[in-house]
C-alpha cells in the first residue's frame, strides 16, 4: 500500500531483508519471501551495488491511487482556521524578473570573484578545530568574538556610535526587521515606509498588523515634511538613508537631522536599514545615520549578504543600550539564536584583512561595470530614459514615460534572459512611476551592451 498510495517513490530504496528483519524482530524467512514477491510483481527491483529499490517503471496506476485522494478528503474535512494576517501576503508565483540568472538581475553579486581559496581552508579549520561546545546552542546575541569584529568594523567605516553589547548577531536583514517588529510595534502603530520602497520590509510590518503610511521620497531622500504632514505620529519610521531602495539616492544631511529631531520630540523610532553602503563610487562611503543619532532613537541593521554571498545568512543589527533586553528576550523565544559554526569562519575572514581586501576588489569591479551599463544607457537609450542612483550599490534605476508598461516589458525582457525589475512594482501607494531597476552586480563587462541594445529593442516594440 505504501508504493501504491506514493509513500514510498519509484527509484527509492529499501531497506536490506536483514536489516528490516532485526528491525521488526522477526526472522529473515518471512522478509526473503516477501521480497521475492514483490520482485515477481513488479514492485521491486534489484540493482547491483545498490540493493533493491522502488521499480521505476511502475504505470501510473499503481503510483497515483483512488483510496489516496478519497482519504485526503476524509483527513481535511472540518473547520481548518488559518491566522487572518497571512491573506495579507499575496498568493502568486515569484515574478519572472526574480526567478532567471542572466543580465541585470537585482541584488546579486560577483560570485565567481568570492576568495573561495580563502574562504574554504578557513572553513576547514574550524571543523578541524570543533570542540564539544561547538555543537551546543550559541549566545542569542551572538559570537562574542564576531560581535566585537563587527562593532570594530562599523566604528571605523559607517561611524556608527557602539559597543559589541549593543550587537546583535542574526540572520539577515529581514530577521533584524523582524525582531524590531516584535520588540517596537503594536497592532495598529502607524509606521512610515519609503515610497517607492522595499516590499518585503513592507510585509513584516503589515503582517504585525501596523498601518504603513507612504511617505514620498525625491533626490533628498525621505521627504519628511511630507511625512510629518501624512502621520505626524508615527510609531517609527524605516528608512535606506544611504543607498535608498530602488532610486538609489542618498538623504542629505538636512533631512537625516529633520527625521532624527522627529523621532526625538514625537517619542518615534527610526529604523536604518544600510543594506549595500560599503559600495560608493563618487565619493567615500557616507557616514550612517545611527551615527549621527544622539538620542539613541535609531536601530542599525546591516548583512553580510550583499558583500559576501546570501546563503552565509548572516546580518547584523545595533541596538540602543537600554532597549538590549527586549530584543534578548524576543530573540530567544524565536529561534536561540544563530548558528555558530560560519561566526566564527567570519571572524577570521575580518580579523585576518581577507574581508578589507574582498571590498576593496570588488568596489573596482562593480565600478567598472556601473560604468559600463551608464554609457551604454546613454548611448543607447539616451534622452529617453532617466538615470538614477548610480552613484553607490549594485544597481541603478532608469526612469521611462509616464504610461509606460513596465511590468508587460518586464515579462517579456524575462523571455530574452533579460531580468530587469519594473520600478512600478516597488509603489504600494496610488501613485506609480514606471521604469526598471538594473542590477550590475552579476552582469559581466562583456555582456552589458548587449544587455542594453536587447533593452532598446524591447522599449523600441521591435
Amino acid at each position: 500500500m505504501a508504493i501504491v498510495d506514493g509513500i514510498l517513490r519509484p527509484g527509492q530504496r529499501v531497506p536490506s531483508t536483514r536489516a528490516l528483519a532485526t528491525e521488526l524482530r522477526i526472522s529473515r524467512l518471512p522478509v526473503l519471501n516477501a521480497y521475492a514477491q514483490l520482485l515477481a510483481e513488479g514492485y521491486f527491483e534489484s540493482r547491483v551495488g545498490a540493493g533493491t529499490v522502488i521499480c521505476t517503471s511502475l504505470p501510473d496506476r499503481f503510483t497515483v491511487s483512488e483510496s489516496t485522494g478519497a482519504r485526503s478528503t476524509v483527513a481535511r474535512s472540518g473547520p481548518r482556521p488559518v491566522a487572518q494576517r497571512t491573506s495579507i501576503l499575496p498568493r502568486r508565483d515569484a515574478p519572472p524578473w526574480v526567478r532567471g540568472w542572466g543580465a541585470f538581475g537585482v541584488g546579486r553579486m560577483a560570485f565567481d570573484q568570492f576568495p573561495l581559496q580563502v574562504w574554504t581552508p578557513l572553513v576547514a579549520r574550524h571543523l578541524r578545530n570543533m570542540r564539544a561546545n561547538s555543537f551546543h546552542y550559541g549566545e542569542v546575541m551572538g559570537s562574542l568574538a564576531l560581535r566585537e569584529t563587527v562593532a570594530s568594523y562599523l566604528r571605523t567605516a559607517r561611524s556608527v556610535r557602539c559597543e559589541a553589547s549593543q550587537v546583535m548577531i542574526v540572520t539577515g536583514s529581514q530577521q533584524a526587521l523582524d525582531i524590531s517588529v516584535r520588540v517596537l510595534l503594536d497592532p495598529g502603530n502607524a509606521v512610515w515606509f519609503e515610497e517607492p520602497g522595499y516590499r518585503l520590509a513592507r510585509e513584516s510590518f503589515a503582517l504585525a498588523g501596523c498601518r504603513l503610511v507612504p511617505v514620498p521620497v525625491d533626490d533628498e531622500g525621505l521627504d519628511v515634511s511630507a511625512g510629518i504632514k501624512l502621520c505626524p505620529k508615527a510609531r517609527a519610521a524605516v528608512v535606506t538613508p544611504s543607498h535608498q531602495f530602488p532610486l538609489g539616492v542618498t538623504m542629505t544631511a538636512q533631512r537625516r537631522f529633520q527625521l532624527l529631531d522627529w523621532a526625538q520630540n514625537t517619542g518615534s523610532w527610526i529604523i536604518e536599514d544600510d543594506y549595500d553602503s560599503e559600495y560608493r563610487y563618487e565619493s567615500s562611503p557616507i557616514a550612517s545615520l545611527q551615527g549621527l543619532d544622539v538620542n539613541a532613537r535609531v536601530i542599525y541593521i546591516g548583512t553580510f549578504s550583499k558583500v559576501l554571498f546570501p546563503s552565509v545568512r548572516l546580518g547584523y543589527m545595533v541596538i540602543p543600550p537600554d532597549l538590549v533586553d527586549h530584543f534578548m528576550v524576543m530573540r530567544r523565544a524565536m529561534d536561540l539564536g544563530t548558528p555558530t559554526f560560519y561566526q566564527d569562519v567570519l571572524t577570521d575572514f575580518i580579523g585576518e584583512g581577507h574581508f578589507a581586501r574582498h571590498l576593496r576588489r570588488m568596489r573596482v569591479l562593480y565600478q567598472e561595470r556601473r560604468t559600463v551599463l551608464v554609457n551604454s544607457l546613454r548611448k543607447e537609450l539616451g534622452s529617453t530614459v532617466d538615470v538614477i542612483g548610480s552613484e553607490a550599490g549594485m544597481h541603478l534605476t532608469v526612469t521611462l514615460p509616464p504610461g509606460t508598461d513596465d511590468v508587460e516589458i518586464g515579462e517579456r525582457a524575462a523571455r530574452q534572459n533579460l531580468w530587469v525589475w519594473p520600478l512600478s512594482t516597488t509603489y504600494f501607494g496610488q501613485t506609480t512611476r514606471p521604469g526598471f531597476i538594473l542590477g550590475f552586480g552579476s552582469t559581466d563587462v562583456s555582456d552589458i551592451p548587449h544587455g542594453v541594445e536587447k533593452l532598446y529593442s524591447l522599449l523600441a516594440g521591435k
